[in-house]
């Protein structure tokens, strides 16, 4: 590796500073198989970043190190003074913290990689930064710039439907030009792949044991993709195989989805929610999905208490599923009463419709967009929309970072 960066006035598509003689091997030949100029790494971590492009202008791509970096933030804000607006950094270091992590993402870093580095994980850094440098540098017009939505379905007891009704209207979201993701944290039984005649991918047990792991190359490599703009973040694991998830990692999943997409639809089993309430802290909005039996009235007057208490601020729909299915125990009257909310919507129960969905491996609102099971999730999403822009988190302070 060189020591210091020769001075010049031409833009530079990329530079490297590595604090390592061992990472800078591994990334020589990914460096030259894609033709790019191998002097352009050098040695000294992001000190010599801050120092050489003062005097140089700076390249569309950077590669900067932290492990020598005895204050990461600092040394990255001291790079975000002489950087571009629209660089491309991709960091790595030893430092494996999470709200470190957090941060650097937060504040427009690509991706941080924790040393010790394979081959496989920076050249897989390396495309995804590419794909990033070929993409338009604006958030999509769903997705501003901080700010998503992130829905929370949990069915008040099973058989209600609730993971259908979470697919459906994760695939309207995704037809109305909407970055969708849906997350089914059932891990043994979830439905959310096969709804769309997929097979889950394999990333999501890893997201739960290391949550650090989780970025946008993370879940590029994770989900599976019905439609352009629906992703679907699942599993199937083997029965017992899986430990509980880490202490806030289903806070820091859906965060780090919320960063990717502009809708996120999480698919809750209601027995999650007695251990790791945690993945409602980011919610937006609940869909609390009911019928209008004794259990369910029970049930849901159970849980609004329990979201009132560790989700405050995030707006519950009431909705009813499969209505004219069963036999009603509790009219809706009633059922309201005791329940102190309102039921927002009705969806109808239709079996012939959602055969002939389950038969093409398709969800209904694809099948038959005209019939009431379809207009009913349209007027759920239309309920989401229109619950008003939650009000704008504060900035932290890398939130300039990269803006010159």
């Amino acid at each position: 590796m060189k020591t210091a960066a020769k001075p010049s006035t031409e833009r530079e598509l990329y530079a490297a500073y590595i604090c390592d003689e061992m990472t800078g091997q591994i990334l020589l030949p990914i460096i030259t198989e894609r033709g790019w100029n191998p002097d352009m790494i050098f040695s000294g971590g992001i000190a010599s970043a801050v120092r050489a492009l003062g005097a140089m202008p700076c390249p569309e791509f950077l590669i900067v190190d932290l492990s020598d970096s005895t204050d990461p933030r600092a040394d990255m804000q001291a790079l975000a003074d002489v950087a571009h607006e629209g660089t491309i950094v991709l960091a790595m270091g030893t430092l494996n913290d999470v709200t470190l992590y957090r941060d650097l993402l937060h504040a427009g870093v690509h991706d941080y990689l924790v040393k010790p580095v394979t081959a496989d994980i920076l050249r897989a850094a390396i495309s995804a930064a590419e794909d990033a440098m070929a993409e338009p540098d604006e958030a999509p017009a769903d997705h501003p710039a901080g700010e998503s939505k992130q829905i929370v379905f949990v069915g008040v007891r099973g058989g209600l439907g609730t993971s259908t009704l979470a697919c459906n209207t994760a695939w309207l979201a995704a037809e109305k030009g909407q970055n969708t993701i849906l997350l089914d944290l059932d891990l043994y039984f979830g439905v959310s792949a096969m709804q769309f005649d997929l097979e889950p991918g394999r990333g999501l047990p890893d997201a739960l044991d290391t949550p650090g792991r989780v970025d946008g190359l993370f879940l590029e490599r994770a989900v599976v993709k019905p439609s352009k703009n629906l992703a679907i973040l699942a599993a199937e694991a083997p029965m017992g195989s899986l430990r509980e998830p880490a202490d806030g990692a289903l806070e820091h999943l859906v965060d780090a989805l919320g960063e990717n997409y502009g809708t996120v639809i999480v698919d809750v089993p209601r027995q999650l929610l007695g251990e790791h309430s945690d993945v409602l802290a980011a919610a937006t909005d609940v869909v609390l999905v009911t019928d209008f039996s004794l259990t369910a009235a029970r049930d849901c007057i159970r849980l609004l208490a329990h979201i009132k208490q560790v989700a405050p601020s995030a707006k519950v729909h009431l909705i009813a599923n499969k209505v004219g299915g069963t036999t009603v125990e509790v009219d809706q009257k009633d059922f309201e009463n005791s329940v102190e909310h309102d039921i927002d919507i009705q969806v109808p129960m239709d079996v012939k419709t959602m055969m002939t969905a389950t038969q093409k491996g398709k969800v209904v609102v694809e099948v038959a967009p005209n019939s009431k099971v379809s207009s009913a999730v349209g007027d759920l999403l239309t309920l989401i929309q229109d619950t008003g822009k939650e009000e704008e988190k504060p900035k932290s302070w890398l939130g300039k970072m990269l803006k010159k």
